[in-house]
């Protein structure tokens, strides 16, 4: 099992500290019950698993969620503690499963937004339908959380994606995983 380098510590320290601030600072029109479009607070949390695998990928991004629930507490079901935080924030690590393959910051970031999309869903489906005592309720009511979290998280996927297809961005995430990696 190989050790986790100063250097992969420092740089993804310094990743989710970036994307904190970004997430609590940056953000564009923030939802009544939580979630809000912030711009590329996932993609820098993505890079580590870019830069460093799976392994230091899902440490991170599981960190990432402990602060978020730190930073920006929003809970009304006990399930949504370890579902909204660690798991949904911590599937951002999925990114780093597509470290050595090609584009694989954008395949990465899609893994990984579409993991915490995922969570978010479920623990909207088990929020949601506690409060409601029927069938068509319950078909309702999971719509709404998949509706819901989608509002915040395409659209920044799609910013994302957008950034990422640019040249220059591509080039500049490159050289900064050469510099991880050096």
């Amino acid at each position: 099992m190989s050790k986790i380098t100063t250097k992969q510590i420092v740089f993804s320290a310094m990743a989710i500290a970036l994307a904190t601030v970004i997430s609590v600072v940056i953000k564009l029109p923030s939802l009544p019950n939580g979630g809000s479009v912030t711009l590329f607070s996932m993609l820098i949390i993505c890079l580590i698993g870019y830069w460093y695998g799976p392994k230091i990928s899902l440490i991170a991004a599981i960190a990432y969620g402990i602060l978020q629930f730190i930073v920006g507490p929003y809970v009304v079901h006990p399930l949504q503690v370890v579902l909204d935080f660690p798991l949904a924030f911590g599937a951002l690590g999925l990114s780093g499963f597509f470290c050595n393959s090609k584009n694989g910051l954008i395949k990465g970031f899609l893994a990984g937004s579409m993991g915490r999309l995922l969570v978010h869903c479920i623990s909207g489906v088990i929020f949601y339908t506690t409060y409601v005592g029927d069938l068509m309720g319950n078909v309702a009511a999971i719509w709404g959380g998949i509706v819901y979290n989608m509002s915040y998280i395409i659209p920044e996927v799609i910013l994302t994606l957008v950034l990422l297809a640019l040249p220059p961005v591509r080039r500049a995430f490159a050289e900064l995983k050469k510099m991880a990696l050096s």
